[in-house]
């Protein structure tokens, strides 16, 4: 039994029935696993989070079919309160994920905690974990809303993984950072995976889906494509013929292939492109 199934799910927007965002989606994502969803802006990424998390149809209303399934259990039959508890969701913009409340970044990471009812010490306990696990000591005794768009990335994510949900479904984290940011986010998120836990996210930074990615969901006009290896994704033509950029390494070694350079292995990395071109250079 996958930790997220979706069996035919489809969803059209309440008022724009005609025009489904999701047809007919079958996908199984195993406990402990590492997917990610990729595809062309428009594609319906962002509404099957929406469709994993209960958002759609509980929160955004609109026609659904089909069934969706967190750890054996259908979801149109929890209160989002309760999918709360399993599944943690890590919006684009942090603005959107910050409570507004708090006044420092400790008590930032404590909300969420205190609104379980959990005792004082192990909220203290958990969030002095977080603390470390993400870096965050410098930062613990400023405002939120003071800092600056990356740290504010770490805060948010941090946010929610103190609350220690089997399921973290995280759509675009790095939109809005810059490379250094990007790594520290995709970093923390690595170590949440050695934990155990099951990670569905959606991103455009194809190097790091390639790196970081078990398996990679292919997405078009709100269908399921292909599902596979990063490899295996990024290596297949369609992929790139439907819009989706690939990783910049492999992108290189197709316009080497052009003039007569062969790569034995597509390249996803730098070090993997690196790799196969030192052989081959003039000492």
């Amino acid at each position: 039994m996958g930790a997220v199934t979706l069996e035919n799910v489809s969803f059209a927007y309440e008022g724009a029935e005609e025009a489904k965002v999701l047809q007919g989606i079958d996908l199984d994502i195993r406990p402990g696993e590492f997917v990610s969803i990729i595809g062309a802006n428009g594609s319906g990424k962002t509404t099957l989070c929406n469709a994993i998390r209960g958002f759609a149809p509980k929160f955004f209303k609109g026609e659904f079919a089909g069934r969706v399934l967190i750890n054996g259990r259908d979801i149109a039959d929890e209160e989002i309160g309760e999918l709360a508890k399993e599944i943690g969701f890590v919006f684009q913009n942090p603005f959107t994920q910050m409570s507004g409340t708090a006044r420092t970044v400790y008590d930032e990471l404590a909300f969420g905690l205190g609104n379980l009812g959990l005792p004082r010490d192990e909220i203290i306990a958990r969030v002095d974990e977080m603390v470390q696990l993400a870096r965050l000591q410098d930062l613990v005794d400023r405002n939120p809303f003071q800092l600056s768009g990356g740290q504010q990335q770490r805060v948010a994510l941090s946010s929610i993984l103190v609350m220690a949900q089997d399921i973290l479904v995280i759509d675009e984290p790095t939109s809005q950072l810059d490379p250094q940011s990007t790594d520290d986010v995709f970093e923390l998120i690595e170590r949440m995976k050695g934990q155990g836990r099951t990670i569905v996210l959606v991103e455009h930074k194809m190097e790091h889906v390639a790196a970081f990615s078990d398996r990679v969901v292919l997405m078009d006009a709100g269908r399921i494509v292909d599902v596979g290896t990063p490899r295996e994704i990024f290596a297949n033509p369609r992929t790139a013929a439907i819009g989706t950029r690939l990783p910049q390494a492999l992108t290189i070694a197709r316009q080497l292939e052009q003039v007569g350079i062969r790569f034995e292995v597509s390249p996803l990395t730098t070090d993997e492109l690196v790799g196969q071109l030192e052989p081959r250079m003039v000492r």
